[in-house]
């Protein structure tokens, strides 16, 4: 049902705040080719940790340059926490194949969706992958509004969102990029196709 429901809100999407976001900045639209650094250059994400690490850290972000800059990157993106395609196949093909994309020479293999730090935390943790995968949140979805890989789900009562999709970056440009069809899709953003592409 929920991934009927996704498939609906493609297909309907309402893309009003997205719209209006993007009337008053200009944003680059990635692809292959893309430096992120400079796309996303006032861009920060969130670390997942738990609320008692983000009150020590004082809230603290990472910049989109500490995250690519000189580094080999493979990075996926998924609209939903908790859900079942993100959950039970998404994050699990890049868990399976870390070893493969650690002898690949990538530095970090990134997750990142539009949610808070403490919920991206809590889904590692129930996932057992917040070893092996770096999590991070988009509390505000600006890195995806910045890649125009932002998604409007209201029609499924996820608000905006991302789409799902899975890049290989390096020093920040983008050599490889996949983006579903829809946001229930589970096609082209997994690890096996990423793989192939390093």
């Amino acid at each position: 049902m929920a991934s009927t429901i996704l498939r609906r809100a493609t297909s309907s999407v309402i893309k009003s705040s997205l719209l209006t976001e993007a009337s008053r900045r200009s944003y680059a639209s990635v692809a292959v080719g893309t430096d992120i650094l400079s796309a996303a250059s006032q861009v920060s994400l969130q670390k997942a940790r738990s609320w008692d690490e983000g009150v020590t850290s004082n809230f603290s972000t990472t910049s989109v340059n500490d995250i690519f800059k000189g580094k080999k990157v493979v990075i996926f993106g998924l609209p939903v926490t908790y859900t079942g395609v993100c959950s039970q196949q998404h994050v699990p093909s890049y868990k399976k194949n870390i070893d493969k994309f650690k002898a690949k020479g990538i530095d970090s293999v990134i997750c990142v969706a539009v949610n808070d730090p403490y919920v991206m935390n809590a889904w590692a943790d129930k996932l057992q992958a917040n070893d092996v995968i770096e999590f991070y949140g988009d509390f505000d979805g600006s890195f995806h509004q910045s890649l125009e890989l932002g998604k409007d789900l209201s029609a499924a009562l996820l608000g905006p969102r991302s789409e799902r999709w899975s890049a290989y970056v390096v020093d920040g440009k983008v050599k490889a990029l996949n983006v579903e069809g829809a946001p229930s899709d589970f096609k082209v953003s997994g690890a096996e196709v990423i793989l192939e592409q390093i």
